[in-house]
């Protein structure tokens, strides 16, 4: 990996360093490698994350018109019939 910087400017380098970093994941794996995880953790956590992408993929997905999941039909107001029982 290597970030230029040009004409004096660091701080537009450093934005750019953490955001390959970033990109690359390197920082989510070192703040996994900080303590040891036990196997089973491991597979424990890769299945939650596995279940996360897989809930985003489908709240991101498109669903098909038709299924009944489009807007209720309006309810019949019952304000009027209420008032004429009085």
């Amino acid at each position: 990996m290597e970030i230029r910087v040009q004409s004096q400017n660091i701080e537009k380098a450093l934005r750019d360093l953490k955001k390959k970093i970033q990109v690359d994941g390197l920082m989510g794996e070192l703040k996994k490698r900080r303590h040891y995880e036990k196997p089973s953790v491991k597979k424990k956590t890769k299945r939650v994350e596995a279940e996360k992408r897989r809930r985003k993929l489908l709240k991101r997905a498109p669903r098909p018109s038709g299924s009944g999941s489009g807007p209720r039909p309006a309810r019949p107001s019952q304000s009027s019939s209420a008032s004429s029982h009085s």
